[in-house]
């Protein structure tokens, strides 16, 4: 347990770093916003598009491990939507809440942490959890929102939809990658170590690039987000653990990487659509910093229980 601790420690040391210099206003907001902007467009689309290059379409297209992820994933949510209409507020902002307790920050921290942590091998299930994630419940929240405001969904939203999944350069990076694995397309030395150069600056800045965007969150409604925190951190990683062990039976490497990947934190890209929405930002923010700071030490916990495959 200690010795896993201090493997993930360094990871949340570039995140505390981050979160210092922006709090220190060494780091602007506006330079947080480009930094992430680069990480998002650029350096994390070539580290997805370098392991995904290297998957085979059997690999990805894993129909057992895809339902036991959604199934576990879908039963939280439903939970995270019930309690939120149970305490009488509005159905778009239990829609936000339910899409906290469900989606972790897979992109930014799951991948290159993971990637480290649990080896490449763990990059291809932690790219289906993304896919999931974006195409599934990324869609949901969109139209539960848009659809309580005009009180019903409109075709030209479905469009919208499938253009905003077109326009994702992850979900791009991994279409591409998986085409170039499936027609073995050759890819010249000095642009694979393009690629891999860029890539590898995803890492560190992706995690400096999570802390610096903390400073910004508040600490309103502490109540809800400790609720929301402790869904995402405790209830999803243990459905998960239910669904991929006892009812789909995954491969128990691929159950171990599922069940971590779903104790990270709230993701950070939910805030952002709160914020365009304006749909309860406040509390979004609030859960994404307490869960953040939570998941430091109940990361390393969940690893330490669901990691008897990984050879530390």
């Amino acid at each position: 347990m200690v010795e896993i601790f201090f493997k993930t420690l360094p990871f949340f040391a570039i995140i505390g770093l981050g979160y210092f210099a922006a709090w220190r206003k060494f780091f602007s907001s506006e330079a947080t916003a480009y930094l992430t902007k680069f990480v998002f467009y650029f350096a994390l689309s070539a580290m997805i598009f370098q392991f995904s290059a290297k998957l085979s379409l059997s690999e990805f297209l894993n129909w057992k491990f895809v339902f036991a992820y959604l199934c576990a994933s879908v039963i939280v949510y439903s939970l995270g939507f019930a309690v939120g209409l149970l305490r009488g507020i509005p159905l778009s902002h239990a829609a936000v809440e339910a899409q906290c307790c469900t989606i972790g920050n897979v992109g930014f921290l799951g991948i290159p942490m993971l990637a480290l942590l649990l080896g490449p091998q763990a990059v291809g299930y932690v790219m289906i959890i993304l896919a999931v994630d974006m195409i599934v419940f990324g869609s949901l929240i969109v139209l539960l929102i848009v659809g309580s405001r005009e009180g019903r969904i409109k075709f030209s939203m479905m469009t919208n939809l499938v253009m905003g999944l077109v326009r994702n350069p992850m979900i791009m990076a991994i279409i591409t990658g998986l085409c170039w694995s499936i027609f073995e397309i050759p890819l010249p030395d000095p642009l694979w170590e393009f690629v891999t150069l860029l890539g590898a600056a995803s890492t560190p800045c992706a995690l400096f690039a999570i802390g610096a965007s903390l400073v910004a969150n508040t600490t309103e409604r502490v109540q809800t987000a400790a609720w929301i925190a402790f869904a995402k951190l405790v209830l999803h990683p243990l459905a998960v653990a239910i669904m991929a062990l006892l009812v789909f039976k995954v491969d128990p490497y691929a159950a171990s990487v599922m069940i971590v990947a779903s104790a990270l934190p709230v993701a950070g890209n939910i805030y952002i659509l709160a914020q365009h929405y304006q749909v309860a930002p406040q509390r979004v923010s609030a859960s994404i910093l307490v869960s953040t700071v939570v998941s430091i030490f109940s990361i390393s916990l969940v690893i330490n229980l669901a990691g008897s495959s990984f050879n530390f």
